[in-house]
């Protein structure tokens, strides 16, 4: 029997949202000391409680709004739930928002050794890997110009090589086979096969429900911040399409 690597206990996560549209910092402190801010509590995740077994991939599932990237992100650590707690056995790398941790002022190749260090590896294990993450990235010479130069998928591909380089235990993926052309989209889809093969464990959001379909064994199902329905990936995703 495989062992628990994902524990999700009653979690809850809510947001104080400012409603108003304020331009500066001079018109927020006058409306905060006036009293005038108009707030809402917005709850993204409600009680959501759920577990992830070592080597299996688990999709997340939903329409916009229904919670799918806040819970990646209380998973990963970045946010931390209002109520309830999440346990994760193994090191947690997140493919949340691609590029997130470069610097624009830096080459291709100062980022690779940077976003590695975010990622929590040392710079001899980056230039072991270097080679490697520069041909998957297929950015060639563009590899020593500064980023702020690249386009949107370039910034991609490069993170992309980056983060899936390494043998992560746990591996949490928001949309990232939508990156680059539809070649290097089939090498990402290879590559993330090669993961999961390989034992790592993965949390896979993707609003393609084929996709979810090719790669996942479960899926969970989120509407309005609660689950809907979990289960086998077949039944799940069925469901989903007829409702």
């Amino acid at each position: 029997m495989s062992k628990t690597v994902i524990e999700v206990k009653d979690v809850t996560m809510n947001f104080h949202m400012n409603l108003d549209k304020i331009l500066s910092l001079k018109e927020f402190v006058t409306r905060k000391l006036s009293g005038k801010l108009a707030y809402q509590d917005f709850t993204a995740l409600d009680h959501v409680s759920f577990s992830v077994k070592k080597g299996e991939t688990l999709g997340l599932i939903g329409r916009n709004g229904a919670g799918k990237s806040t819970m990646l992100k209380v998973i990963a650590g970045i946010l931390k739930p209002t109520k309830g707690s999440v346990v994760c056995h193994g090191n947690v790398v997140p493919m949340l928002e691609l590029g997130s941790g470069f610097d624009v002022d830096l080459t291709g190749q100062e980022n690779i050794f940077l976003n590695g260090a975010i990622l929590g590896y040392d710079e001899e294990f980056l230039r072991g890997k270097y080679d490697e993450i520069v041909e998957f990235s297929e950015l060639g010479q563009f590899i020593e110009m500064p980023i702020r130069n690249y386009s949107s998928g370039m910034l991609a591909r490069l993170a992309f090589s980056v983060a899936s380089v390494v043998q992560p235990e746990i591996l949490i993926v928001d949309e990232i086979l939508a990156v680059g052309d539809a070649a290097f989209q089939e090498k990402s889809r290879k590559r993330m096969m090669e993961l999961m093969g390989g034992g790592t464990t993965v949390l896979f959001v993707s609003h393609s429900i084929e996709q979810i379909r090719q790669m996942c064994q479960r899926v969970v199902w989120l509407e309005f911040g609660q689950i809907k329905e979990i289960g086998l990936t077949e039944a799940v995703c069925s469901a989903y399409e007829s409702s």
